[in-house]
């Protein structure tokens, strides 16, 4: 099995796979104890053999594999690549590998439902079954077994095939387009860019008092803060309840700050209190016109829910004829938004490929120009009396 330890041997790889037409990769990492992920190893194949790198070895100089990553002429091949996009972005200064196939995405456009995995598709397109005994392996060891490397490659070798399958049927169905939206939403950087002032965006808390708001605006941004300089996770220096109650309460002493539940022994009293005190007079202190709010859920009225319910079943049976995953289609927040505002809603599956696909009916069946019937035992869209 090929394992890169140098620069040297990284560098020639690199070379000869830029004459590739596309590479499958995959990363290996561990971030269980850290905030940012640690990149342990990187899996890439060519049209012939597979290679594990390994970023941790001593001098090792990955920038020859990145430029690979950007050249415009050789496809990246992954498999559900958001968070292998996400360490690549930190790991490059804030560049995307591109261009960039996701097989995960190209099988929910060729109907294998959402967010397969790896292993069953696999199973399914190969009828291989792979071995997951190292899934939950400690990457960062050194040296690696000959069993991790085994697993490792197998996530890209594998791949290629997966890859060639899933293109064909795409190709075949002339649903190319529909998965280039897709693939553009997963370079868009913006989504792997930490904003800490966001981070209470995140947390789960039942209310829309905008004092309170911003209270956990500043203590979320505080920990979210403390967290990346410690590389620690986040819920290491307060979990999210913890959060929302302080939020809710506000307490301004140490000593209030010490009363309040999923508070740790002694933490009121240490330097990481004292921060978190300052954290919330500040939020305490925003201006009113500076308060954050969250925005409500619009409120349908009870005579809408058949409505959406008649639009959830015609989004069903749209995605099993044509043998798409609904995900890509509409989300049930866009199925309540049609129900209520048709066209108006300008949601995604009011226009492009969605719109033929299934917003096109689905506006004709809220407006009554279309019915669900049954007929010989199965659902069927036909015109209304």
């Amino acid at each position: 099995m090929s394992l890169i330890t140098t620069s040297k041997e990284l560098k020639s790889l690199c070379t000869r796979l830029k004459k590739a037409e596309f590479i499958t990769v995959d990363t290996e990492f561990i971030r269980e104890r850290t905030y940012w992920a640690r990149l342990c190893l990187i899996q890439v194949a060519g049209p012939d053999d597979a290679f594990a790198i390994d970023p941790l070895a001593e001098g090792m100089d990955l920038s020859p594999l990145y430029d690979l990553f950007q050249n415009k002429k050789v496809l990246k091949v992954f498999h559900a690549c958001r968070q292998d996009l996400e360490i690549l972005f930190k790991e490059t200064g804030g560049k995307l590998p591109t261009p960039l196939f996701d097989t995960q995405v190209a099988a929910m456009v060729c109907g294998f439902g959402e967010q397969i995995s790896y292993e069953v598709l696999v199973n399914t397109l190969l009828k291989k079954n792979l071995d997951k005994s190292s899934r939950f392996t400690d990457w960062a060891q050194r040296p690696l077994t000959s069993k991790q490397l085994k697993y490792a490659l197998a996530d890209v070798t594998h791949l290629r095939v997966i890859y060639e399958k899933l293109s064909a049927k795409i190709e075949t169905r002339k649903r190319t387009t529909w998965i280039k939206d897709e693939f553009k939403k997963l370079l868009d950087k913006e989504i792997y860019i930490s904003r800490p002032e966001e981070a209470w965006g995140r947390i789960k808390i039942q209310t829309n008092k905008q004092r309170t708001l911003g209270v956990l605006k500043e203590i979320a941004m505080w920990r979210e803060l403390t967290a990346q300089k410690a590389n620690v996770p986040r819920g290491r220096i307060l979990k999210d309840d913890a959060l929302a109650e302080l939020a809710k309460h506000a307490p301004t002493t140490k000593e209030a700050i010490g009363k309040m539940r999923n508070m740790q022994n002694g933490f009121a009293g240490s330097e990481k209190g004292a921060q978190l005190l300052e954290a919330i007079h500040r939020g305490l202190k925003i201006p009113e016109k500076d308060l954050p709010k969250r925005e409500p859920r619009p409120s349908f009225s009870p005579g809408l829910a058949p409505t959406i319910d008649l639009l959830r079943v015609l989004l069903k049976l749209k995605c099993e004829e044509s043998k798409v995953a609904s995900k890509l289609i509409a989300k049930t927040e866009d199925i309540e938004l049609i129900a209520a505002y048709g066209k108006e809603s300008g949601v995604a599956a009011m226009s492009g490929w969605r719109f033929k696909l299934f917003g096109k009916d689905a506006l004709e069946l809220r407006d009554g120009k279309l019915a669900l019937a049954i007929k010989d035992n199965r659902l069927k869209l036909v015109k209304a009396p």
